[in-house]
């Protein structure tokens, strides 16, 4: 799940929600080929949230990433969209005919995480839609082997089932992957209206 931050900052908008969450979060890092820096709040089932920011950074103009990130904040923040990680992106590329970009993230450390991406402009035009992902990196770089006890359970979606599902590849009508999809019908834009975790606390909706 990726969180673009508001007027607030990376650091704040992070510490808020994972004081919402009772979770610790982690430093990410840099993109370079984005123009855009990150924090992690890992979850179970190795998912996690990006806490992200769009930096004053000429990448920034070209990258849709970056450009989406943007257009987010210059909203006041909130839910950016989600990312569904898969093992190989040859037939997401073929199927929304065109090749995917490469990305990275620089940690403060000097390591480097890489991956391959596809669909975010699908999801600027569209904000229900995910985008495709495929590590190329060690799984002990990955945001998700940073585990914790909360895990998202819930997402409420001003979408269609049918256009999710055409979308994905695969017919979506309530679960994907062992997380609830709630779809309603849109009333205005389309996107993530809240995600639902559940914590030591409870469950907690933000």
């Amino acid at each position: 799940m990726i969180f673009a931050i508001g007027p607030d900052g990376l650091k704040a908008d992070t510490e808020r929600l994972a004081s919402q969450l009772g979770a610790e979060y982690k430093v990410g890092g840099f993109h370079p080929r984005f123009g855009t820096r990150n924090h992690i709040i890992p979850l179970a089932d190795e998912r996690y949230i990006e806490v992200v920011e769009v930096l004053d950074h000429p990448a920034a103009e070209k990258a849709a990433f970056g450009q989406a990130v943007r257009a987010r904040s210059e909203l006041g923040g909130g839910w950016l969209g989600w990312v569904v990680s898969v093992d190989d992106l040859a037939p997401y590329e073929a199927r929304l005919e065109r090749e995917s970009v490469p990305g990275a993230r620089m940690f403060p450390d000097g390591r480097k995480l890489e991956w391959k991406q596809i669909g975010i402009r699908g999801l600027m035009a569209d904000p229900q839609l995910p985008y495709f992902l495929e590590w190329e990196s060690d799984e002990t770089l990955r945001p998700g082997a940073l585990s914790s006890d909360v895990r998202l359970t819930e997402v409420e979606i001003s979408g269609s089932s049918e256009r999710l599902s055409e979308w994905l590849g695969r017919e979506v009508v309530d679960t994907l992957d062992g997380v609830a999809l709630r779809l309603l019908a849109p009333n205005g834009v389309p996107g993530i209206n809240t995600v639902t975790f559940e914590t030591a606390q409870g469950r907690v909706t933000i």
